[in-house]
């Protein structure tokens, strides 16, 4: 019977004791080292390996791509529901937050089952006769993350741009109209300026995190469509290399607040040449 069953007082390890054994005795056969010194190495592999370099550009560029195509899908249906909604406009909004209220897993896996080589878009296809058999080239890639996340995006997109038309004056399209301008010029010198806020507010809430996402590249981008966040992970998980890790972590952080900060000024900038 040991010490401890009989009533004895438990051992405790002092944290000098602890500290010393994980720097210097064998852990279940490794011998723990912990290196506290100062370095930028990490940085600079995040920086200037070509895997990591190529996974970040590739994440920045599906990100964009992703914010342009959602605000390009929520823009014409903020604007149906804001100027011809009419008193069914809390409706449409019910009727467009409803998919949502579903899980993001599952709504991922259900563009994985209409991607998929035996998938409802595949079989629609065929059934058409566009294609004689399945294609493989609609999952597992780019382009499957970049429709994934447009889907999964969009209505969190709509609502500022449609905040943003509500805000807008009708009296001043009507102005324009009566002045001479017809739809599409009223449309690109008063509505579209007056709801930039709406819409650089929605570009904004989609870049951001897009960057960063982890569960929509595991599932639908298989090797061609990786990004940064799962090299992140795999830093932190099977690698156990947390400083890489981190430095990764940072250095796309740093990188998104610059892309964002140039996208708003960019749009400003826009905004005042429409003037």
């Amino acid at each position: 019977m040991t010490a401890a069953a009989e009533g004895s007082p438990p051992l405790r390890m002092t944290r000098a004791r602890r500290n010393a054994l994980l720097q210097s005795e064998p852990v279940q056969g490794l011998a723990l080292t912990i290196d506290r010194t100062f370095t930028l190495e990490n940085y600079r592999v995040a920086l200037t390996e070509p895997i990591y370099r190529d996974l970040l550009w590739r994440s920045l560029y599906i990100s964009l791509t992703v914010s342009l195509l959602t605000v390009l899908l929520a823009y014409p249906i903020a604007y149906f529901i804001s100027f011809h909604g009419g008193r069914h406009k809390s409706l449409w909004l019910f009727l467009i937050t409803i998919p949502f209220w579903t899980s993001y897993l599952l709504r991922v896996m259900s563009w994985k089952v209409i991607l998929g080589y035996n998938g409802v878009l595949n079989s629609g296809l065929m059934g058409l006769g566009i294609i004689d058999e399945p294609s493989t080239a609609l999952l597992y890639n780019s382009s499957a993350v970049i429709i994934t996340l447009t889907h999964a995006w969009a209505a969190f997109a709509i609502l500022p741009i449609f905040v943003s038309l509500e805000k807008v004056d009708r009296t001043l399209v009507e102005a324009a109209k009566d002045l001479g301008d017809g739809p599409l010029r009223s449309f690109l010198r008063v509505t579209l300026p007056l709801s930039a806020p709406g819409v650089i507010s929605a570009a904004l809430i989609v870049m951001i995190p897009t960057v960063g996402d982890y569960v929509t590249p595991k599932l639908v981008g298989g090797k061609d469509g990786v990004m940064i966040a799962n090299a992140i992970q795999a830093q932190f998980g099977k690698a156990s290399n947390w400083p890489l890790g981190a430095a990764l972590s940072v250095t796309t952080m740093v990188i998104v607040t610059l892309m964002a900060g140039a996208t708003v000024l960019i749009i400003r900038a826009v905004q005042r040449l429409a003037r």
